[in-house]
């Protein structure tokens, strides 16, 4: 094993140190953010956050703390509300399951339901968690190319009569470069193989899209399709933790089987009231959706001209740099105009796509974006 000064100096060499900030003020030096995954801007609502915390004082059965997981806790009441929420924002269609957040979900769900008799199949660019849930579940599996239905067929097609159950595992939309995946195409396959399982996250989705916000499967022909949807409540939901729609059986072999479920410390009963409180704000929200939308539109044109690969019109865009060491760089000159951006370098992004990755928020005007553009201009003229 190498010690730890080697290790780090590889890791400086390809130009890949990570540090945590150590800005104890927040964003009190008046930045414009692009980093942040509060895509509604509800992270930073100080008036809501206050109204909140007025009504939680009054409810003396509010606890900071489960003390336990939730098959051990004695206060339930609060998670039970949020899930029969969830429940009913979704129509019905399903069960649902909270989680502590979307990394123990994926890490809990796909070990629980997966064996050596299943075959996983994956798009390349599932985020960590899946991948790492994934690995636990010491279970074949393949990945195909992002959003190529041709070869996530081929694979399918191949391999469907030599394992009792296949996973098609994906993201509604995709983390780093906003694009989305083609439910129906994907969910189409059900009608040939049927013995398909599909896992949809959609944690960047969930909040920002689809009808009330519940996402893509919701607002597709597919809904009914999807076995298994992830949501998260840590990005536009401004909160901590995840949850599952599932089927009431499947929820129940959860119950017994997901390990991140059965040996985590439940959230909070404050945090999963609070995230109740916003989930039952979302039909009331899309204004803020039409006005992200718009957001949008005016990014795609003002990255454009940076770009040497094209952009998807969406809340998350990357202006790829290609290189992570020149990433980092690109990073600092912007927050010396008052931009900050961060860079996503290896491995959370395949070498050779390392990237600024822009995160929009509803909170942001049409200025901010000329602000924005503005900066990138100047910087690129004098260093790029």
């Amino acid at each position: 094993m190498k010690n730890f000064d080697e290790i780090l100096a590889e890791i400086a060499t390809k130009g890949n140190t990570r540090h945590i900030p150590d800005d104890t003020t927040g964003n009190d030096y008046g930045y414009l953010d692009f980093s942040t995954n509060d895509y509604l801007g509800l992270a930073d609502d100080k008036d809501l956050r206050f109204q909140f915390l007025k009504e939680a004082a009054d409810d003396h059965s509010m606890l900071m703390s489960s003390s336990a997981s939730r098959l051990l806790a004695a206060t339930q009441r609060h998670h039970l509300e949020l899930e029969n929420a969830l429940k009913q924002a979704y129509g019905g269609i399903g069960e649902v399951l909270l989680f502590n957040s979307g990394y123990h979900a994926n890490t809990g769900i796909l070990p629980a339901i997966a064996d050596r008799s299943t075959l996983i199949i994956a798009d390349k660019l599932i985020h960590a968690s899946l991948i790492d849930g994934i690995v636990l579940t010491r279970c074949d599996f393949r990945r195909f190319p992002h959003n190529d239905i041709d070869a996530l067929e081929r694979i399918v097609k191949n391999h469907h009569d030599k394992y009792q159950t296949l996973i098609i595992v994906a993201e509604s939309v995709y983390s780093m470069d906003g694009d989305r995946a083609p439910l129906n195409a994907i969910a189409g396959l059900k009608q040939k193989y049927d013995n398909l399982v599909l896992y949809l996250d959609e944690a960047h989705a969930f909040g920002v899209v689809g009808p009330n916000g519940l996402g893509l499967a919701q607002g597709s022909k597919s809904k009914a399709d999807w076995d298994i949807v992830i949501g998260t409540f840590g990005k536009a939901a401004a909160s901590m933790g995840a949850f599952a729609v599932v089927h009431t059986k499947l929820k129940e072999v959860l119950v017994n089987k997901s390990r991140s479920l059965i040996f985590s410390t439940a959230l909070p009963p404050l945090q999963a009231a609070w995230t109740k409180k916003i989930i039952e704000m979302l039909p009331d929200l899309e204004y803020k959706r039409k006005h992200l939308r718009q957001l949008s539109h005016k990014l795609s044109e003002t990255l454009s001209p940076f770009c040497s690969t094209s952009i998807e019109v969406s809340h998350i865009q990357p202006l790829i740099v290609g290189d992570a060491k020149r990433s980092v760089e690109l990073s600092k000159a912007l927050l010396d105009n008052d931009i900050k951006v961060l860079a996503i370098r290896t491995p959370t992004v395949p070498a050779g796509t390392e990237r600024l990755r822009f995160s929009l928020s509803a909170t942001m005007t049409y200025n901010d974006i000329d602000k924005l553009r503005d900066a990138l201009e100047d910087v690129f003229k004098d260093r790029f």
